[in-house]
């Protein structure tokens, strides 16, 4: 026997439905690359993505067209998420800070048919637009007044001439809910990047997850500035889940220093945040070299890389601002697990929630997770085996875009590549990843420790840990370190400072100090280019 409801497809375009009739006067705030700000509404979002979606039609983007994005978080991108997929075709957010010659493979092989971009990025585009292969047409996020006189572009459209051009009496098709809707690749550290196709049902999904209470507990009281990007795993769901609640969203275009956000949360009276721990690293410097407090953010959701403790107790103990740490991947639409309390953690004293906190947390309904040791059996949830994370879920990948890499699963499950303890109550802590794991004498010392601990020290901008090699031990740690700018700190100084806070043996064997520690298209440590660069280097032998 069925039950006997209605059956509506779950669809990215039905989020928007929504917000237009329950909350289309809410507002919707850009920085702008031009330079100001700019306004709108969830009413006006909805008409003008309609309008959109005429205009790709017009351009012949059909069924499953690959559209893709180079743009900053604003309001036109947005526009972008739901015009595209809401009419059928797939939204493909291209990573800016990608080299260029990755940028047209990943554009070749998703085998875009328009390309979308912001002004910032003109030049990349005029340096890439001869060598993509299935591009047809090129438009740029700017007004008439912003088109450059000679684009060297041929056939450039202007975005808000295509909007024009249009009107919003446009009906959003009734899609299958597994029909593709967004397309993101992989950061590719290793190897060619790996497309991963998320669905309507599966972004829908997700965006319910993300706006539970125990998740990013997202209400329509909240003002929301994602600083993760959107053109990266579509910006941890916050496009979406503003329109399920009704949020007031907060764009903050390529203004990423910490000057330029701390104007917008207080400008905007914004209540809560996302992204990586190394923007944070600039907003707290300049909130505190200018002494400044927030006056509305409560809480910030940091994700993208583990969160060092030192940053969780500055944000909460200096400047009242709850850290929500999280964890996920491309893979899992991100989001798997957020670290919040529950009940019986409140009475705990706040170094017992600072503990807590540094794990990344309980899975989120719609995600489940296991470790497992070296054969493939699972291990025991008591907070001290550590063991290869593995996740399942209804949005969480099944296979790569066109099978790149064959089958991903393993009985079912994704293995995250991750190193990870569960606790009892099912607190997850990632300890390290597979690839950057030390193995000294056969024992595994996690690097996300002993990161964690120089990170705590008053001179240290940003550490790295990665495995050396030894004659002995095979492998033994290498403190790389970034000091802060006018900070003094030596080798001895800083190996002292592990005294007690880990078993000796963990103890890093060599510090090199460096001008600046390489970091990725989504803002991680590059480890594979320091020990790279490291690799020849020769361990002090006593």
């Amino acid at each position: 026997m069925n039950g006997l409801m209605q059956q509506h497809p779950l669809l990215i375009s039905s989020l928007l439905i929504h917000a237009e009739r329950h909350h289309g006067a809410q507002e919707i705030v850009s920085r702008r690359v031009e330079g100001d700000i700019h306004r709108t509404t969830y009413a006006a979002l909805a008409a003008r993505s309609r309008r959109m979606a005429k205009a790709m039609a017009a351009l012949g983007v059909r069924d499953s067209d690959r559209v893709a994005t180079l743009a900053w978080n604003g309001y036109r991108h947005m526009e972008l998420y739901y015009a595209v997929s809401g009419m059928g075709a797939v939204l493909h957010t291209l990573n800016p800070r990608l080299h260029p010659d990755q940028v047209v493979w990943i554009a070749d092989h998703a085998e875009d048919l328009v390309l979308c971009f912001d002004l910032t990025f003109l030049p990349l585009v005029q340096a890439v637009a001869g060598r993509l292969k299935t591009v047809k047409h090129f438009v740029l996020m700017a007004d008439r007044s912003h088109m450059p006189a000679e684009a060297k572009i041929p056939g450039l459209l202007c975005y808000e001439d295509l909007i024009d051009a249009q009107d919003d009496a446009y009906i959003w098709p009734q899609l299958d809910e597994n029909h593709a809707s967004s397309l993101c690749y992989t950061s590719g550290t290793t190897g060619n990047p790996k497309g991963v196709l998320y669905s309507h049902r599966s972004t829908v999904l997700h965006a319910f997850g993300a706006a539970l209470p125990d998740a990013l507990n997202c209400s329509s009281r909240d003002v929301i500035l994602p600083v993760v990007p959107m053109f990266h795993v579509n910006a941890w769901s916050l496009p979406y889940v503003g329109c399920m609640v009704g949020s007031k969203l907060v764009f903050p275009g390529a203004g990423l220093d910490g000057k330029s956000l701390y104007e917008l949360f207080e400008s905007e009276k914004v209540t809560c945040s996302a992204g990586v721990p190394t923007v944070w690293q600039g907003l707290l410097a300049y909130v505190e070299a200018n002494g400044l407090k927030f006056s509305t953010m409560n809480r910030t959701v940091i994700g993208g890389s583990a969160c060092p403790p030192a940053m969780i107790r500055t944000f909460q103990e200096k400047y009242g601002v709850h850290v929500l740490h999280a964890w996920g991947m491309t893979e899992m639409s991100p989001l798997g697990t957020v670290c919040s309390f529950r009940n019986k953690h409140l009475a705990l004293s706040d170094e017992e929630r600072l503990a807590l906190q540094t794990k990344q947390g309980q899975a989120i309904f719609g995600v489940d997770m296991k470790i497992v040791d070296g054969d493939g059996k699972e291990l025991p949830w008591d907070g001290q085996a550590s063991g290869e994370l593995l996740v399942r879920g209804p949005w969480i990948i099944e296979q790569y875009f066109k099978g790149e890499g064959g089958d991903p699963l393993v009985d079912g499950w994704f293995p995250t590549g991750d190193v990870a303890t569960i606790d009892p109550d099912g607190y997850m802590q990632i300890t390290d990843r597979s690839k950057d794991v030390i193995k000294s004498g056969g024992e595994w010392i996690g690097s996300i420790d002993l990161e964690n601990i120089a990170m705590a020290h008053p001179a240290v901008a940003m550490a790295a840990c990665i495995a050396a090699k030894h004659p002995k031990w095979d492998e033994r740690p290498l403190l790389v370190v970034m000091k802060k700018p006018g900070a003094e700190v030596t080798k001895a100084e800083l190996l002292a400072f592990y005294e007690g806070k880990i078993a000796k043996w963990w103890t890093p064997d060599d510090v090199v100090f460096v001008d600046a520690i390489p970091l990725g298209a989504t803002g991680k440590m590059q480890k594979n280019k320091l020990r790279e660069q490291f690799k020849d280097h020769a361990l002090p032998t006593a």
